[in-house]
């Protein structure tokens, strides 16, 4: 608020001191007329005229700097704000936006509302401090009913802009669309590069981008072309100030009313009005343009947050693992259709279980309901006895130890990866955590080893690879529960046994649930359940199920055709 008020003192001051150069020079030509008498007056107005110039440069760099400080602080805290409202957002609203149009936020929308602040404080404050200001200079100073005819042309403008700038909004808003489509394909075709030199997509993905740019130029000429018809309308009537001044004052000056003087004072007043009536139609076009981006970030402010409380707690509470599901049906907003139906499990603390089933069966959706990513109807899921609707979000997320199926890799160290950018943990923890996912050996091999930087969405690792290093989070993370989401899909057999005796080590006091396609990854688990289209199919343990010979061994004669015989006996 300080900074506000400052910027405005300052404002107010720039504007005051930029009309005192017309009445200094105004007397200056008057008493031109007789130099020996005024010679010592006309020194002193050059006097007064420098230092004037000179006030006029600190004030106005003054001015400046607090102008900028509080457009880019605005621009900060918006997105600031927005960034937080994405991390809050639940899973389901998240799902419903496109990347193109995320960065459309951030880029496109924040910077027409700070460029429309800026333009506030820049063009908006002076324009009425120059209206003001300048007009009382003008009636008092020289001729106020030369004032009043030299500023008709000035409202006969600002009613050609109130009509105009309708036509700005409408096409500035199909702009906006366009472009946001268009930035939705460049990040679509950009993470999908490899599949398109695949498949030698690049004249299609080319042809396709160059319609689509061609239809944002379109959009953004016409929006041009209603912004160049405000100027033009504008610099019509500034010129008809001119020639009223020029011909009323000329009539003024002759008949003794006002000094020639105070006509070149005038006309200097009203070269201040240039730059102010110039200003309008960009003002409101950036106003409106503000006003459409505003009203976009308001949909994503009004969006569902999750409820999670992030209050300090000096004693973290720990959660034991006992895991009740009762009874729980589920199906996504807006789908009909259940995905998961009259789903019954009980997992006790110290448990693996394993979950297999086709693609669609609704693992993966009951790993998410889980850990509340999604809404779950309440006296569903308990933990420890306590419905997870009671449990707090962040204390339930603190506790599960979630290896997601997308492998999803930051473009940092691997270090940053494995730990999210935690500073809880050590070097050598970390290192640890390679050494039981399996994949230490080649991280030393690396230049920077566990310092080495990769590529975006860990382009640099192989799918092995990224996999091996998104489990290590599992071996370093203290958690009561440990979810693995197929994450061995990418790994031979050899491998995926290897680090399966690891996670055994690793979850002897844990509540552990392995989701797989595979039988190898789940044959060891305590209990196996099978999923098909939502429901619970069958479960009991790798040698029950094999005897009942139903989904489960019917996956397992697939599978053992093609794997190795002694991971599937």
């Amino acid at each position: 608020m300080e900074n506000n008020d400052n910027a405005l003192i300052l404002i107010v001051m720039n504007i005051y001191l930029l009309t005192c150069p017309a009445k200094i020079i105004g007397n200056i030509i008057d008493d031109l007329y007789n130099i020996e008498v005024n010679k010592q007056a006309i020194l002193n107005n050059t006097y007064y005229l420098l230092g004037i110039g000179v006030v006029y440069l600190l004030v106005r760099l003054g001015w400046k700097y607090y102008e900028t400080y509080i457009s880019r602080g605005f621009e900060k805290d918006i997105k600031a704000k927005l960034f937080e409202r994405f991390l809050k957002l639940k899973v389901k609203e998240i799902q419903n936006i496109k990347n193109g149009e995320i960065m459309s936020y951030f880029v496109k929308d924040t910077n027409e509302i700070r460029s429309a602040v800026y333009r506030i404080l820049s063009h908006g404050s002076r324009t009425i401090c120059i209206f003001i200001i300048t007009t009382f200079q003008m009636a008092k100073g020289v001729n106020p009913y030369l004032t009043l005819a030299t500023l008709c042309p000035i409202i006969i403008a600002t009613f050609l802009v109130i009509k105009i700038k309708k036509y700005v909004e409408i096409n500035f808003k199909k702009a906006q669309d366009r472009f946001t489509e268009m930035s939705e394909y460049i990040q679509e075709s950009t993470d999908s590069i490899r599949t398109t030199k695949a498949y030698s997509c690049e004249k299609s993905q080319l042809k396709e981008f160059i319609l689509k740019n061609r239809k944002v130029r379109q959009s953004d000429n016409v929006v041009d072309v209603f912004s160049n018809l405000l100027t033009t309308c504008v610099d019509i009537c500034f010129g008809l100030c001119y020639a009223i001044s020029f011909i009323y004052g000329s009539h003024l000056v002759l008949e003794g009313m006002i000094t020639v003087g105070e006509l070149v004072a005038f006309n200097s007043y009203i070269a201040l009005f240039v730059n102010p009536v110039n200003w309008m139609p960009t003002l409101i076009s950036r106003l409106k343009r503000a006003q459409i981006s505003y009203k976009r970030l308001d949909k994503v402010f009004e969006l569902e947050r999750e409820k999670i409380t992030v209050e300090e707690r000096e004693i973290q509470e720990k959660l034991e693992g006992n895991i009740v599901i009762k009874n729980l049906s589920f199906h996504y907003p807006e789908v009909i259709d259940r995905v998961l139906e009259n789903i019954n499990i009980e997992i006790k603390k110290g448990e693996t279980i394993g979950i297999i089933g086709t693609i669609g069966s609704g693992k993966t959706t009951l790993m998410n309901l889980m850990t509340k990513l999604y809404s779950v109807p309440k006296g569903k899921i308990s933990i420890d006895g306590k419905d997870i609707n009671e449990i707090d979000t962040e204390i339930l997320r603190e506790n599960i130890c979630y290896i997601t199926q997308d492998n999803f890799l930051f473009s940092s160290t691997l270090k940053d990866n494995i730990s999210l950018f935690k500073e809880d943990y050590q070097e050598e923890e970390i290192k640890e955590s390679t050494k039981k996912a399996i994949i230490y050996d080649e991280i030393s091999q690396m230049q920077k080893g566990i310092k080495t930087t990769i590529g975006e969405r860990g382009a640099d690792l192989s799918g092995g690879q990224k996999q091996r290093v998104v489990i290590s989070r599992a071996f370093l993370k203290n958690s009561s529960i440990v979810i693995f989401d197929d994450t061995f899909s990418a790994l031979d057999n050899r491998t995926s046994q290897a680090l399966l005796e690891n996670i055994k080590e690793l979850t002897k006091e844990k509540t552990c649930i392995i989701i797989s396609n595979k039988i190898a990854d789940v044959k060891q688990s305590d209990k196996i359940i099978v999923l098909d289209s939502g429901r619970i199919v069958e479960q009991g343990n790798h040698k029950e199920l094999i005897e009942k010979e139903g989904i489960y061994y019917d996956f397992y004669c697939q599978q053992a055709t093609k794997s190795e015989p002694s991971f599937l006996s």
